[in-house]
């Protein structure tokens, strides 16, 4: 421990965020970064507690007091070491993680929690830049082949173990990049692509094949690939979108939040978007409803796009800002989050259902809603009821609808390889991921649901476990 009474002497600092009115204008990262000396003394505030709760609540099991002290010491490259045993992708969760270590910081019962997530991103950032990442293929071959499906989080991390075990591993992917909901879903002012470019060069030069615009179940059937590999794992995410079927939905100016997202993405990227199919908030009343992360990102996005005013609402309570007796420490708790684009300009509702959309010749101009109240029934659950004479409107010029997603696409690969669903509609695994159909696998959302980028990294690695001990028989 570099400085057993660091925690006493130096206060939490975040790196906080860019000017606003000037990242309101682009896409680039907001996040800002602390030199090394302040990050130094960041790191100097872990207790090197007996017990660290923050490597309980770590889903990739992230061993963080350790790499704590090297960045103290400014040993980066045994930081890294350390850092780089549990996370395959620490440039990614050190971005875009909730930093579920941190509301299980020891420290945090008395005192604000060590920056945990930021000293992960500023190893993983000082690495690349000391040239301490480098591409390492295996010294030899198995001979068995595997077919990872879809190359979010979950089939990057799944098809890295496997590679670096010495199998052939083929990525396949139905979009025209890698990188799934990392790519085409989070913004680029939380996640810069070129992280994942970067990231995706060192495996391509450790041996990973990569197949993109191929959708398997279409392209190439369930069929032919049981055949040509010797084990694959589904990694397709959960798509099928939770979508509002009320009166007026099918107005024009009403999209899923994704489509909204990954067109902006593109656009960024440099793709050309025919004129019919722009989705833009320029000089618009913007609705989100959904008051999620992605619902956050759509707030940012709109700003940028030059929105005339933006409401986010959400069915749920306003979160509370403090800790409440029923989510103590160490539990990870349901706090009030207010993100970067948030401060840009919204305006946030609570317990609010929206009822219907209004247009004109086809086009959405309002959308009603009515307050609700939640009170608990007998069972324990949350019960809603409107409250009456609460209606009101909003004006609604485009309509983002970012209520998540309910399982993964059925339709194609999970229908054609029979495999059993559980009562959620994700895909049933074994304690080895393994599914219904021998020699088949999943992970990430397409099994477990909806859920966070480091949990997908980590069921990926849980999966390449399973296969590698499938193809050891």
């Amino acid at each position: 421990m570099g400085d057993p009474k660091g925690f006493l002497k130096i206060k939490r600092q975040e790196a906080g965020y860019r000017p606003m009115e000037e990242r309101v204008n682009d896409y680039i990262e907001v996040e800002k970064h602390l030199p090394d000396d302040a990050r130094r003394m960041q790191a100097s505030r872990c207790m090197d507690c007996g017990v660290p709760f923050c490597h309980w609540a770590c889903p990739v099991s992230n061993i963080m007091p350790e790499f704590q002290d090297r960045i103290y010491r400014g040993d980066w490259q045994s930081a890294y070491d350390i850092l780089q045993e549990t996370n395959n992708f620490p440039e990614f969760t050190g971005r875009i993680c909730p930093a579920l270590c941190e509301a299980s910081c020891v420290l945090s019962i008395a005192d604000d929690a060590v920056t945990i997530r930021q000293n992960e991103l500023a190893v993983i950032e000082k690495a690349f830049s000391l040239r301490l990442v480098n591409a390492s293929p295996p010294n030899a071959r198995t001979g068995k082949k595997v077919a990872v499906v879809g190359s979010g989080p979950a089939g990057l991390a799944c098809s890295d173990i496997l590679n670096k075990a010495g199998h052939s591993v083929t990525l396949f992917e139905s979009a025209d990049s890698v990188g799934g909901y990392l790519r085409y879903g989070i913004p680029d002012f939380k996640l810069n692509k070129y992280i994942i470019d970067r990231r995706v060069n060192l495996l391509v030069k450790e041996g990973l094949i990569i197949k993109t615009g191929i959708l398997v179940g279409r392209d190439i059937s369930a069929a032919q690939l049981r055949k040509e590999f010797d084990a694959t794992c589904i990694t397709i995410g959960a798509r099928e979108p939770r979508d509002l079927p009320i009166e007026g939905r099918n107005q024009k100016g009403i999209h899923l939040a994704l489509d909204y997202l990954s067109q902006q993405n593109r656009v960024v990227k440099g793709d050309i978007i025919p004129k019919a199919e722009i989705i833009n908030a320029y000089d618009k009343n913007v609705v989100v409803i959904g008051g999620g992360d992605t619902g956050s990102d759509c707030v940012g996005t709109a700003n940028r796009q030059g929105a005339r005013c933006v409401t986010q609402l959400e069915l749920l309570p306003k979160p509370p800002e403090h800790r409440t007796a029923g989510e103590p420490w160490p539990l990870w708790p349901k706090l009030l989050k207010t993100s970067s684009s948030h401060e840009e300009g919204c305006v946030r509702m609570w317990n609010v259902s929206t009822k219907k959309f209004t247009g004109i010749k086809g086009l959405v101009k309002k959308l009603t809603a009515v307050q609700v109240e939640w009170t608990e029934g007998k069972d324990g659950r949350q019960i809603m009821s409107e409250v009456p004479g609460s209606e009101f409107e909003l004006k609604a010029d485009l309509v983002l609808i970012a209520m998540g997603f309910v399982h993964p696409v059925h339709t194609g690969l999970v229908q054609d390889l029979k495999l059993q669903l559980d009562t959620r509609g994700n895909i049933k695994i074994d304690e080895n991921f393994m599914t219904s159909a021998e020699g088949v696998f999943a992970a990430g959302d397409a099994a477990r649901g909806a859920s966070l980028v480091v949990y997908a990294i980590q069921e990926g690695r849980q999966a390449a476990a399973g296969i590698n001990k499938y193809l050891a028989r």
